[in-house]
């Protein structure tokens, strides 16, 4: 198989866009997972202290600076830096993996396909692993796209391309999602997650909150262990369920006792 690092070809007509707030360690990876693919690579840099921003650019990519406003609103600015139509968007704790770079390969062989957006999963790579669990199937996303057709939505909470109707079509390659550094940093970025979405919610009632506080956490872990299968990998796959369940009761908790963290808090400061 070849490498997602490897010339196969010319560069394709599509911007990538990233996302980054001291992500030295991981946006390499990003970087060089499509800097073979595509003609254009865009790096927003929230704040960096780490030296971000100048790995971005040593690594062919154009670094910008865009203080955080939310997580629909920083695409939003990201996309409207590009300069091709065709926009592919990853983390900096993602990579293209082979299989999806070669299929966006073909779908670009006989020009710009008919779709507005392809959709594929995002596949969570355990810390000290390079591959993600057997039968991964964590989130679907839809980050090739066509940007005069749909684009993210302008949303503080979420980062999702807002379809409306458009032709659609599912990739079988995936995403790999490096989410997190170690089983302490899932901790750490967790919390801050939970606390950030806690004070941007809506306002629920009293007596909804309450139902959930009692059924969140076995949920969530039914959800995050079984359906996704999380029980397929090993120790690992069971600390990660625990953890992320944990964390949604938390944040329950949180909107239950009022909206006390800071709500224009940018928890890519935790990333």
């Amino acid at each position: 198989m070849t490498s997602s690092t490897e010339p196969v070809g010319r560069r394709l007509p599509i911007s990538c866009f990233i996302i980054a707030k001291n992500e030295a360690d991981r946006l390499p990876r990003a970087i060089r997972s499509v800097r073979e693919l595509v003609d254009e690579i865009v790096v927003i840099d929230s704040g960096s202290t780490d030296g971000t921003p100048e790995i971005a650019t040593g690594l062919g990519a154009r670094a910008l600076f865009n203080a955080w406003p939310g997580f629909g609103q920083q695409k939003r600015f990201g996309e409207e830096q590009c300069r091709n139509r065709w926009l592919l968007n990853i983390d900096a704790d993602e990579e293209v993996s082979p299989r999806l770079a070669s299929e966006i390969r073909e779908l670009f062989a006989r020009g710009e396909p008919a779709e507005a957006a392809f959709g594929m999963w995002a596949s969570i790579v355990y810390p000290g692993d390079t591959r993600p669990r057997p039968f991964a199937r964590d989130h679907f996303v839809y980050r090739l796209y066509d940007f005069q057709r749909v684009r993210f939505a302008d949303s503080t909470l979420f980062d999702s391309v807002e379809l409306k109707g458009a032709p659609t079509r599912k990739l079988a390659g995936a995403l790999f999602h490096h989410t997190v550094r170690s089983m302490d940093d899932l901790i750490a970025k967790s919390n801050a997650r939970a606390a950030y979405n806690a004070a941007n919610a809506k306002k629920k009632s009293r007596a909804l909150l309450a139902l959930r506080t009692v059924t969140e956490l076995p949920y969530a872990f039914f959800r995050y262990y079984i359906a996704r299968a999380h029980v397929l990998g090993g120790m690992k796959g069971f600390e990660y369920a625990v953890i992320i369940s944990f964390f949604r009761f938390v944040r329950i908790m949180r909107m239950r006792q009022g909206r006390t963290a800071d709500p224009g808090a940018d928890p890519n400061a935790m990333s």
